[in-house]
């Protein structure tokens, strides 16, 4: 496979990857799945939460596919490669930048990152299943965009 086509599936992957995580975030962890995801809409009672295991799971799923495309030469491969990477992106957005689970303090001047960070604070204003609001990881729609920077400061 060329150059161009790995990176388009690897690219198209990423894409597809932030809305079926909108999708899996608003209606199954915000639904069936709340008793998992509670422990990361409350207090943190150490640096493992049980909301973990669905990074678990999507980490499982690319390192599965990375093999069997591998093994069999076939373009999964990429596929593997595009969710490995949507979830570098979101491990350092979600994780490192908005909750700082890694310490790293800084105020970001950059209009995507301080929309990222509000719209996951006001995400994050209501602790229950129901009434959040902005459910996307890689996007914030503009109306997220804050005031004043800070508006965005992450702690």
């Amino acid at each position: 496979m060329n150059f161009w086509t790995a990176t388009a599936i690897v690219l198209l992957t990423i894409g597809i990857m932030e809305g079926l995580a909108w999708v899996i975030h608003k209606y199954i962890l915000h639904g069936p799945l709340w008793f998992v995801h509670k422990t990361h809409h409350g207090p943190r009672k150490g640096w493992w939460e049980a909301n973990d295991w669905v990074s678990v799971v999507y980490g499982l799923l690319s390192a599965a596919l990375v093999v069997w495309g591998d093994l069999h030469a076939h373009p999964v491969f990429w596929v593997g490669i595009g969710i490995m990477a949507y979830g570098m992106l979101y491990f350092l957005l979600h994780d490192v930048i908005v909750h700082q689970r890694v310490r790293f303090r800084h105020r970001f001047g950059n209009l995507y990152l301080q929309r990222i960070i509000r719209a996951h604070k006001i995400h994050h204003k209501h602790m229950g299943r129901a009434g959040s609001e902005a459910f996307g990881f890689l996007y914030a729609r503009r109306r997220y965009t804050p005031k004043k920077l800070s508006d965005v400061d992450p702690k």
